[in-house]
């Protein structure tokens, strides 16, 4: 008798093959954009240099869960990390965070140019809603949904926002609402709406349901920032992939310095607890959910 996989073996398998799928759609888009050749380098050479697909995941996890067919949901996972990716490229330039390592290997910038980098950044924003219009898997209804949920995250009342907020508060004091807030805006409104996407491609129409997801995206947004913040105190390049101790060279005010580190330790761990108890609020079965939030939380992953 064939034993049955066990919950971890079956999240790894989820793992494995939801990872290799996206890469495969991304990379397929992507190679098929020729020209201007040295542009489309840059967008390849940014969205297909590694990464852990955390955003794609959500949506393929979320989705899933409310039963929706996998061809429905390759393309906003693609679209999602294409967004993710023109931020981190814009991120690491020399008038923002000025970094010259992403993934462990050179930021675009570096590899190409400032001007091709913003640039790449720029084309990738845009392509990001080619995919969801062109997509023959998404009806009209889906398509227009899927388009206003990220426009309105990765905007001025979101990441765009978040974003201007941190660079306006270099060498000024912030308020511990007003700094929640700011990483709010820049990370747990993209990560919203992947959850979002994930459960319009399933057509999920329960507000209840959305409000949920919602608040359960705030809370590992927030999380996972503040974890950022710590890493780059305490962690290290190598396990990280990106400079470590920039913050503190850029003048950023960040929760540890704001609060103390065990205080900022503290409210992480309050984050992911909130962000599990909403998840146990759901009518769906949250259980490859609820693994991928242990692994985010533990970045095992």
């Amino acid at each position: 008798m064939k034993k049955s996989k066990s919950s971890k073996q079956r999240f790894e398998i989820f793992l494995r093959s939801r990872h290799k799928r996206v890469n495969k759609f991304l990379n397929k888009y992507l190679t098929a954009m020729r020209e201007p050749k040295n542009l489309c380098a840059a967008m390849r050479y940014s969205v297909l240099n590694g990464g852990k697909r955390l955003r794609p995941l959500l949506v393929y996890a979320v989705g899933a869960m409310y039963g929706a067919d996998l061809k429905v949901l390759d393309i906003p996972a693609c679209a999602i990390e294409v967004i993710h990716s023109f931020s981190l490229i814009h991120d690491d330039l020399p008038a923002m965070d000025n970094d010259d390592l992403r993934r462990g290997k050179l930021t675009c910038h570096k590899a190409f140019d400032e001007a091709t980098a913003i640039l790449a950044g720029d084309a990738l924003a845009i392509f990001a809603f080619q995919l969801i219009n062109e997509s023959k898997f998404l009806v009209p209804k889906q398509a227009v949904a899927m388009n206003k949920v990220l426009a309105l995250a990765a905007g001025p009342r979101g990441m765009a926002g978040g974003q201007d907020m941190d660079v306006q508060s270099v060498n000024n004091k912030l308020s511990t609402k007003k700094l929640e807030q700011m990483y709010v805006l820049k990370t747990g409104t993209l990560l919203g709406a992947a959850v979002k996407l994930g459960a319009l491609a399933a057509n999920v129409s329960d507000p209840k349901e959305f409000k949920i997801l919602d608040q359960f995206a705030k809370n590992i947004g927030l999380a996972f920032q503040i974890q950022d913040d710590i890493f780059n105190i305490e962690s290290s390049a190598d396990k990280l992939g990106k400079n470590v101790g920039t913050d503190k060279k850029c003048h950023k005010i960040t929760y540890p310095v704001l609060v103390g580190m065990p205080a900022a330790k503290a409210k992480v761990k309050q984050l992911w607890q909130q962000a599990e108890k909403s998840l146990r609020q759901l009518k769906a079965n949250t259980q490859t959910l609820q693994a991928l939030v242990a692994c985010v939380r533990q970045r095992d992953y």
